[in-house]
């Protein structure tokens, strides 16, 4: 009866999510950048899906060395200070691509509460975005729907103000890119553009 009760949330949960065949799911696709003339792509977009677990807030354990560093003078929210970001994993799991990262302040205050965002109201990551600069695409954050008030799957950051030291640790899912890609582009806001990052 269990099983029974579970396997039907599970399907309502999909079904809601998009994540079904032939239904169509919001953010965390791919989104084609401008091309060259010299550019042309023949592959047809790949169709999306967020993880089951689209309302977890915890990222899967990675590894956690650093595979990929940055570190910038940021300021976000009348706050500043000087930030590293760690690149901890960038793992295909499937149709998806998990993203976990930890952010240190190095020195001043820095704001993570909203300054990974789309806005001053958005507490999670969901700006941070992978681009793809072999096929000139750019994934943004899975989101767990397609209307408006649908979560990005992603990490919260509310209330995280970090001082000299403290460290956050975050995580995003997107879609996969091609299989032929081992290494994409992370852009975050504040800090910029860690390049080659790879997938492991």
């Amino acid at each position: 009866m269990r099983k029974t009760i579970a396997l039907a949330v599970a399907v309502l949960a999909l079904a809601g999510c998009g994540a079904l065949p032939g239904r169509q799911v919001g953010g965390g696709g791919e989104e084609k950048q401008p091309q060259t003339a010299a550019e042309t792509t023949t592959e047809p977009p790949a169709t999306t899906e967020p993880p089951a677990a689209a309302e977890a807030t915890e990222a899967p354990p990675q590894e956690t060395r650093a595979i990929a560093s940055r570190q910038a003078d940021v300021s976000g929210g009348g706050q500043h200070g000087k930030a590293r970001v760690d690149i901890l994993g960038l793992k295909r799991q499937g149709r998806t691509l998990s993203l976990n990262w930890a952010i240190t302040a190095l020195d001043g205050k820095v704001n993570v509460h909203n300054g990974l965002g789309t806005g001053p109201l958005d507490m999670t990551v969901s700006a941070v975005s992978l681009i793809d600069p072999v096929n000139a695409k750019r994934y943004r954050v899975a989101r767990n729907g397609t209307g408006q008030d649908a979560k990005c799957v992603c990490s919260g950051t509310q209330g995280q103000f970090l001082e000299k030291g403290q460290t956050s640790t975050l995580y995003a899912v997107f879609a996969a890119p091609p299989a032929d890609v081992t290494k994409i582009n992370i852009e975050m806001p504040m800090i910029g553009v860690l390049t080659d990052v790879p997938i492991s």
